[in-house]
């Protein structure tokens, strides 16, 4: 590669032919992101819809918590809540024991759309790493595991 050519492309690559891994899993992010956007539009949602309900197939969620993980502010929570509520995909109640706290649920039409969403995505994902020797796909689901199930400290979407 040409120093000039490499100069183009930035410091992306640590080696001629090698990804920087900074550089990798910005791309990476991008094209699941690219998935995920393209799958949602599929089902009708926006990709923070389809987060909505996907978060919420682990069971009844408070609007606070969903606020902080689908990274919205509170009043922007109320109006995914008012537009999931009218479509009949979810639905709010109160808390029990707590009048002032809301949880969101979702309705059996929620379910489906979330899980329909959530296969699809998954079969979509997995193309993506088929081409990875068995043995190096699970050396990345591995570090993904490791990764992920780290402490995130304040990202939104930390479980």
């Amino acid at each position: 590669m040409a120093t000039g050519t490499r100069a183009a492309i930035g410091p992306h690559l640590a080696a001629p032919g090698t990804l920087d891994l900074a550089a990798g899993l910005i791309q990476l992010t991008a094209r699941v992101q690219a998935v995920y956007a393209r799958i949602s539009e599929r089902h009708d949602l926006t990709p923070v819809q389809a987060k909505l309900l996907c978060t919420l197939l682990a069971g009844p969620r408070g609007m606070a918590e969903l606020a902080q993980r689908l990274g919205v502010e509170k009043a922007a929570m109320t109006g995914l809540m008012d537009r999931a509520e009218r479509r009949g995909m979810a639905r709010r109640s109160a808390v029990p024991g707590d009048r002032r706290s809301l949880q969101v649920s979702l309705t059996d039409a929620g379910r489906d759309a979330a899980s329909a969403f959530h296969a699809e995505v998954g079969a979509e994902l997995q193309e993506l790493v088929a081409p990875l020797a068995p043995a190096s796909r699970e050396q990345f689901r591995a570090a993904l595991a490791e990764i992920v199930g780290t402490g995130c400290g304040p990202a939104p979407n930390c479980r």
